[in-house]
């Protein structure tokens, strides 16, 4: 039932123990830091290893690499730092600006046609290639490299294979398969012309509310440390076999370092824990990766002791460079060097000089960060040493792939080759993998493997959705707007099981909601999480759906009916579903299983003989909690009292105690109190004042008064000492103020009692540009409500009261619960009232408090 074996480590690297040396996750957790650090603290690079990678530095390739350094222009050397987007950069331009590289993001496709044909993508390919080569007019003619998220399977590709996304994979047990999942993704990328993947993740995720947990392998650093050396060898290939062949791609490890361990869970937030714990914890799978040659790390976008870590010298260059060796790249995600205080999109010398070699810039405004790199190089606030040790490094990876000899995409031995994407022999290795990473929780009376030649039922929204068995980074993005028609040679769960039991004679009956004419011998519930990725799928707490009970009374409707009922739970991660799990007589954690979902039918039925066909393997790289609110919960905690333990996970042959009757006592509903205050005289509770200026210098309000780039703030009298903040914004770029708190609070019981956030204000100098009065959740994840003509119109005027409805907020931005529905928009709340533009203004506030039925008769803004 037990894990019977947990991964030796066989590097030299300085790894603990989870379940024995390591200090706790409560132990280690060091105190909250959102803005900058107050003291420097104190490092040490020794406590760090010493690594060897496998693919050693040669004297010959220096030797080149030192003639092109020669060779090439301050403007060309600029050119390689900078990474546009594939769709806001032209051919042309990549000649005039030597660009270095390329990305094309989540669902980002050649001339943005989600259904680009593999000849788009060679076209572009090729079109980026040539430009780049060109020697004309003196230019030294770097080849460019393009790099791309192909984070399970080739997943921006229409008919690629997509195996189990990285939770599911964990529980596999099987190292050796992550190699294999490795060369098949390196083949239908290459498929493409492609030359560089932007994984594998090596996160070790320590708090299952982040949206990214799926994305990982376990929380136990060792698992991480055995698969991503596997992964390594899969995607790149091995010294002295092949290496960087026409079948294989530059592998890149991400996100460096922490983006696992943020405080809460939030995605983008603070690493929690002392050097030691990050080093133990979260360096992991960056150890065995260098071990194994790994080119390329991408700098997270978490902080760690008040310093993002696209600007974190000691840890990018003291430790990763200099003390581990790393001698291939470090590139950024995603415009994450414009978090570093001081810095903007366009200008951010600091990221440079930190460690940074690369900019990923997918904006139009790349062309204008050019030009500030390019002046600041001149200067000297980018040193020559530093920009010239970036380009090698750059041309380092170049070489040692081949780029410089492999010719132009199209001409590369897979390029084009349509049987190659979604080929049978991936499709059977993901097959494996989906197999592999079944982990059963219950298995009443032994009622699994079942019979084939049943009456089955298959019920519940994920039956017949292969976007949903897939989840996030699916084609899309957030996994998002695809329908079965969109994974051609993908098989859903419904269809795999079809297929057996059809075969043997047996019947199957498709209906989502559990509806039958004839009464089947059992039922086969598939339902769990829609897609979702990065930021949209953090949440407050471990609940399945707490407002949602529709999977739950399916589950309790035929159990009533006396039909057996197996659960097949989709999921990126452990969720509280004790209700869901006591309404079943079998339940399956089958994650994110991908394209081939005839894995799971391969395994939860018998052969055709009625012998096991393929026992259950899989056991929990993660812990599963025994009450919503256990988060972080980790292997090794103290106190740790999980509801199925690390490890865990029965065979058939095992003997399940698990009754009916686990607590399903779950989050109480919280009380509305009449009135909220978030600020009355002063901050209220856990709620923190900070202005945010537009060289993102985030600085929570601890004195009289505040200032930064874009803003200050002051406390002032109204009707007694200080009761009052006012806000001044200098125009010279975007400033926001904001109520912060740490942890995502649930407003859900506020809307529904048609609460209203009600403040006071006065205006002295109206806005000069569009201002907005924002409800956020995180990073690029708020609603907005333009309110440039109201605050106008107070000016002149004495203190004025401003009733907004919640319900006003959700429809009113883009991106704020863009992936979830309704009932779930507001359970990541965490700035509930903020102020920001881009001109200036002058206004004081006073109370601000959301107001239970103030919402009922108020008009939105």
């Amino acid at each position: 039932m037990k894990r019977t074996s947990l991964y030796l480590l066989v590097s030299g690297a300085i790894l603990c123990s989870v379940l024995t040396a390591c200090t706790s996750n409560q132990e280690t957790k060091s105190k909250v830091v959102n803005g900058p650090a107050q003291t420097a603290p104190q490092h040490s690079p020794e406590q760090w290893p010493v690594l060897k990678s496998a693919i050693t530095k040669d004297p010959v390739i220096e030797k080149r690499i030192d003639e092109l350094l020669t060779r090439m222009t301050l403007e060309e050397k600029i050119g390689q730092v900078i990474q546009p987007e594939i769709n806001e950069v032209t051919p042309e331009e990549i000649k005039q600006y030597h660009i270095g590289s390329v990305l094309n993001g989540g669902g980002g496709t050649p001339y943005r046609n989600k259904y680009a044909p593999l000849q788009d993508w060679i076209k572009m390919a090729d079109s980026f290639y040539n430009a780049s080569v060109d020697k004309s007019n003196g230019r030294t003619g770097i080849p460019i490299m393009w790099g791309t998220d192909a984070v399970h399977g080739m997943n921006n590709v229409i008919g690629a294979t997509l195996f189990p996304h990285n939770i599911g994979l964990g529980a596999t047990n099987n190292p050796e398969l992550l190699k294999k999942i490795g060369w098949a993704t390196a083949r239908e990328l290459s498929v493409t012309g492609l030359d560089w993947d932007f994984s594998p993740t090596v996160a070790v995720a320590r708090d299952d509310r982040w949206g990214r947990t799926y994305e990982s392998w376990s929380e136990d650093p060792r698992i991480v440390n055995a698969f991503a050396r596997e992964m390594i060898k899969g995607l790149q290939g091995e010294p002295g076999k092949a290496l960087f062949n026409n079948q294989q791609v530059i592998a890149t490890t991400k996100h460096y370092i922490g983006d696992g361990g943020t405080l809460n869970g939030v995605d983008r937030g603070a690493t929690q824990g002392d050097e030691q714990h990050l080093r133990d914890i979260h360096g992991a799978g960056y150890f065995s990766a260098i071990e194994s040659g790994v080119q390329v790390v991408m700098a997270s976008f978490s902080s760690y002791q008040g310093m993002p870590m696209h600007g974190h010298k000691y840890l990018l260059t003291d430790v990763l460079k200099n003390r581990m060796g790393f001698d291939g790249l470090v590139v950024g995600d995603w415009n994450g060097h414009m978090f570093i205080p001081g810095c903007t999109v366009v200008n951010c010398p600091q990221s440079l000089m930190a460690g940074l070699d690369i900019y990923m810039v997918p904006d139009p405004q790349w062309k204008e960060l050019y030009k500030n790199l390019l002046a600041q190089a001149k200067s000297g606030e980018i040193t020559a040493d530093r920009l010239n040790d970036a380009v090698r490094r750059i041309l380092r990876v170049k070489i040692r792939a081949g780029l410089f000899e492999k010719g132009a995409p199209s001409t590369r031995e897979l390029a084009g080759k349509k049987e190659v994407l979604g080929a049978p022999e991936h499709r059977e290795i993901a097959r494996q993998a989906v197999r592999e990473s079944l982990v059963l929780l219950k298995n009443k009376n032994n009622l699994l493997p079942l019979k084939r030649n049943q009456k089955v039922l298959v019920a519940g929204d994920g039956a017949d959705n292969i976007g949903k068995q897939s989840g996030g980074w699916s084609v899309s993005w957030q996994g998002t707007g695809n329908t079965n028609a969109d994974f051609p040679g993908a098989t859903s769960i419904y269809a795999g099981i079809n297929k057996i039991v059809s075969a043997a004679g047996g019947k199957t009956i498709l209906s989502v909601d559990g509806s039958y004419k004839e009464k089947p011998d059992v039922a086969i519930v598939v339902f769990g999480e829609d897609p979702y990725a990065e930021m949209q799928g953090d949440l407050g707490d471990l609940s399945y759906k707490p407002r949602n009970t529709a999977d739950w009374e399916l589950l309790k409707k035929l159990r009533s009916q006396h039909i057996p009922v197996v659960s097949l739970f989709i999921s990126g991660r452990p969720l509280w579903v004790n209700r869901e799990i006591n309404a079943s007589d079998a339940f399956v954690a089958a994650w994110l299983p991908g394209t081939e979902g005839q894995g799971i039918a391969d395994v939860i039925f018998r052969n055709p003989q009625g012998k096991i066909n393929y026992d259950m393997k899989g056991r929990l790289s993660f812990s599963w909690p025994k009450h919503p609110t256990q988060s972080p919960l980790n292997v090794g905690d103290k106190n740790y009292d999980p509801l199925f333990a690390y490890g865990y996970g029965l065979s058939y042959s095992d003997k399940d105690t698990l009754g009916d009757n686990l607590s399903e006592e779950g989050i109480k509903a919280e009380s509305v109190v009449d009135q909220l205050d978030l600020f009355n005289r002063r901050p209220i509770g856990e709620w923190q004042l900070e202005i945010i200026g537009f060289q993102n210098d985030r600085i929570p309000m601890t004195s009289k008064s505040t200032k930064a780039s874009s803003l200050q703030i002051s406390a002032v009298d109204r009707n007694v000492q200080e009761d009052a903040r006012r806000v001044e914004w200098n125009g010279q770029g975007a400033g926001q103020v904001a109520f912060s708190v740490s942890d995502r609070k649930d407003f859900t019981n506020y809307v529904t009692a048609n609460t209203a956030l009600v403040f006071e204000i006065k205006v002295d100098a109206a806005p000069t540009k569009t201002t907005f009065l924002r409800l956020g959740c995180g990073s690029f994840c708020a609603s907005d409500i333009n309110v440039t003509e109201k605050l106008k119109s107070f000016v002149g005027k004495s203190w004025q009261t401003v009733t907004v409805p919640l319900s006003c907020f959700p429809n009113s931005g883009a991106n704020f619960g863009v992936n979830q529905p309704p009932s779930e928009y507001w359970t990541q709340v965490l700035q509930p009232f903020s102020l920001l533009t881009d001109g200036k203004l002058d206004i004081t506030f006073s109370k601000v408090s959301l107001v239970k039925g103030a919402g009922k008769n108020a008009v939105c803004p």
